[in-house]
């Protein structure tokens, strides 16, 4: 069973909610994000900051969007997207999309251009219709 840091990630939670930062965000861009340490099969941060590269798919609001969760190790099926991002090959994880709070979020990486991000939202409707 894969360790975890559930104690080093409930610190980190609590000083992301209290910091009050609220990054300004825009559809299409990718972000570095705490995500966490979660709970079985979803998908963890990694490093200290418990971050991974997370696809700003819809804002929500200014303080929320919908978020899918980035990889590089190769996936197929209908619930994964791959596409060419900074030189690198990338993986939308589908299956993992959720609403995330933008205090989470920790330096943004860059933006997807639209073909690929409609091709990622055309891949996401698919999957949840």
């Amino acid at each position: 069973m894969e360790e975890k840091h559930f104690d080093e990630w409930i610190i980190l939670k609590e000083k992301l909610h209290f910091d009050g930062k609220v990054p300004s965000i825009r559809e299409g861009q990718v972000w570095w994000c705490s995500l966490g340490e979660n709970v079985g099969a979803e998908i963890n941060g990694k490093n200290e900051r418990f971050t991974r590269p997370v696809l700003v798919l819809r804002k929500l609001s200014t303080l929320t969007f919908m978020g899918i969760p980035l990889t590089s190790q190769p996936k197929t099926g209908s619930w994964y997207q791959g596409f060419t991002f900074l030189g690198k090959r990338e993986y939308a994880a589908l299956c993992q999309a959720r609403v995330t709070s933008v205090s989470r979020l920790h330096s943004k990486l860059g933006e997807l251009p639209d073909n690929d991000l409609s091709l990622v939202r055309r891949a996401f409707l698919r999957l949840y219709q």
